[in-house]
């Protein structure tokens, strides 16, 4: 392992109900990156290399982001990695500078989901990822929906069958992502919500119902990263990147389990880099597409053992001041969700260490867990596990 790496600046534009503002990614890059800028205390000139993620831009997406932000002339990485896009971007950033290529390296993540996007129409998710998904069909009998809530509500009928998880205990974790977001003035969907709400609301593909999946928005974040020589001189506390770990999982590696998920890999990586345990983790920031996921990455991660994720969530052991606080934004059900939400995974977590979250702040926040997943679970997926601390 080379140098100690923190992230000193961060930065996010606002998140509107749908028929907001009509804008595209030079714009989010532009508002995301000089409020991190700003937040970090430094120039753009200071940046010398940058990693920028997206879903679905093309292959200058990078470079107008730069163009719009007033710099040129240093290297540019593409990153698209599905919904765990913004977590691989600091990921990537953190290569660089752990291993002496920069200094200064800026992360940004960002994607148009409710207007379309540069000019092309937004793609249509419900466009069939071929025998992967017509195998998932013939084996589950699913009904048509779109496709992300058809893989995940499959994964959600396992986990139901195998381990006797409940709709109540998915319930449970919308109903506390609304809490959290109904302290955040940032979060799009701040009304209380209840178990009986979620199970009252329209089935997506079972067992989701609509509150089990995320909501949609526009939007960016953007990350500073550098090294604890350049730390020193900045403005605000550096937050240290203790570890980090990747990995994907496809059904081509052999028997398909949906629950068994890149999670395990990353994370284990992660952990390791880092000399801690999940005992050591004061809250997790995680991707929470559909209320599943989160019980799946719990697991996965090691936080529960397989299964248990459904009793864990219960009786407000992830809402704050309970053992393991989760996604204290409000998380993709109820605060934010670009697609490319991996990078706000970490701007929440800094803020958290920084204990600058206001009435959402976890009390002795010292080290946080950042997770994103991209991709279909039982078909094709990414994990990007990050972990954050004290200097």
């Amino acid at each position: 392992m080379g140098r100690k790496v923190f992230v000193v600046g961060v930065g996010m534009t606002k998140f509107e109900k749908p028929g907001g503002r009509d804008w595209d990614y030079p714009d989010m890059a532009r508002e995301s990156g000089t409020a991190a800028l700003k937040d970090a205390g430094i120039s753009i000139d200071a940046i010398e290399q940058a990693c920028v993620g997206y879903c679905y831009g093309d292959s200058t997406t990078g470079e107008r982001a730069f163009y719009e932000l007033g710099l040129s002339g240093i290297p540019v990485y593409n990153v698209n990695n599905n919904c765990s896009t913004g977590s691989t971007a600091l990921f990537m950033a953190k290569q660089f500078v752990e291993g002496g290529l920069s200094e200064c390296v800026m992360a940004l993540g960002f994607e148009k989901m409710e207007r379309g996007s540069l000019g092309f129409k937004y793609p249509d998710r419900t466009n069939p990822l071929g025998k992967h998904i017509d195998v998932m069909r013939d084996e589950r009998g699913t009904t048509k929906a779109p496709v992300a809530a058809q893989m995940f509500g499959n994964a959600g009928i396992e986990h139901m069958e195998r381990f006797g998880t409940t709709a109540e205990q998915l319930a449970e974790v919308a109903v506390t992502m609304r809490r959290h977001a109904s302290l955040n003035p940032r979060a799009k969907y701040r009304n209380l919500i209840t178990v009986e709400d979620v199970l009252a609301s329209r089935l997506v593909s079972s067992p989701l119902h609509l509150l089990d999946c995320c909501l949609i928005s526009d939007g960016g974040g953007a990350l500073v990263v550098t090294s604890a020589e350049r730390a020193r001189d900045l403005r605000q506390r550096p937050v240290p990147v203790l570890g980090a770990g990747q990995a994907v999982r496809h059904s081509g590696m052999g028997k398909r389990d949906i629950v068994d998920i890149a999670a395990r890999q990353s994370g284990a990586r992660a952990f390791a880099q880092a000399g801690l345990s999940p005992e050591d983790i004061d809250f997790c920031m995680i991707y929470d597409s559909f209320t599943i996921t989160v019980l799946a990455t719990l697991e996965n991660l090691g936080f529960c053992a397989m299964g248990e994720g459904g009793p864990f969530v219960q009786g407000g052991a992830i809402g704050l001041g309970g053992r393991l606080p989760l996604n204290p934004d409000g998380g993709g059900l109820s605060s934010n969700h670009p697609g490319m939400r991996g990078i706000f995974l970490v701007i929440e977590a800094v803020r958290q260490l920084r204990e600058e979250a206001g009435e959402r702040q976890v009390a002795g926040a010292r080290t946080a867990l950042c997770h994103g997943t991209g991709g279909w679970l039982g078909v094709m997926h990414s994990g990007a596990t990050l972990i954050l601390g004290e200097g």
